[in-house]
């Protein structure tokens, strides 16, 4: 389900920044939830438009079925989500870590929607590839139950590294910031409520 403040990509949406939300949890209500509301206020209270796709709300296979060796019809959620892309300036992804890496409902929306021909090009007869989503930039809003240190120096922070240079980057689009939210599992009402209010703060910086 597309959530949007006003229709269309004109100036009559306002003057502000365009910002497209994914949240890429699977969960019908998280505290991801909450940070996207949370950010999404902030960037509308300063005159962005934004639009949100909760990819747990899209109707469509994750799974990329025979790769990109053939093609795979886009459904209707994933066809409107490209336009999306396309007319966002600036993209914001709220999701959990889980084992270390992005949800599987995250990584299939990836995999079925970043496809060569839209977010990128190999060239013919070269390792070198055209990035077809460049001009957009990103920010990451991310919550992890591991501490925020252990997560990078102990495991090597593979979701950041994924999200940042492997799937984003080699589209074009380049991360602005990466804002971690962590540990949530043992976390108080109030720690709760100081990261909402600093998502919030992030929108409205947006």
């Amino acid at each position: 389900m597309v959530e949007t403040i006003k229709s269309g990509a004109t100036p009559l949406e306002g003057d502000g920044k365009r910002i497209l939300m994914i949240l890429g949890t699977p969960k019908s209500d998280s505290f991801c939830h909450a940070i996207a509301e949370a950010y999404t206020n902030g960037a509308r209270s300063k005159g962005h438009v934004v639009r949100q796709l909760r990819l747990a709300d899209l109707q469509f296979d994750p799974i990329l079925r025979e790769g990109f060796g053939q093609n795979q019809a886009l459904e209707a959620d994933l066809l409107e989500a490209q336009r999306y892309i396309h007319w966002a300036e600036h993209l914001v992804f709220v999701y959990p870590v889980w084992w270390g890496g992005v949800p599987a409902l995250l990584k299939g929306f990836f995999d079925r929607t970043f496809l060569p021909g839209f977010a990128f090009k190999y060239r013919n007869r070269s390792q070198l590839w055209d990035k077809l989503l460049v001009g957009r930039t990103a920010d990451l809003l991310v919550t992890l139950d591991t501490p925020p240190w252990y997560f990078r120096w102990i495991y090597g922070a593979p979701a950041h590294r994924q999200m940042v240079r492997t799937t984003l980057g080699f589209c074009g689009i380049k991360t602005r910031r990466l804002v971690e939210f962590a540990p949530v599992r043992p976390s108080s009402e109030e720690q709760r409520q100081s990261w909402l209010r600093r998502a919030e703060n992030l929108g409205v910086k947006a």
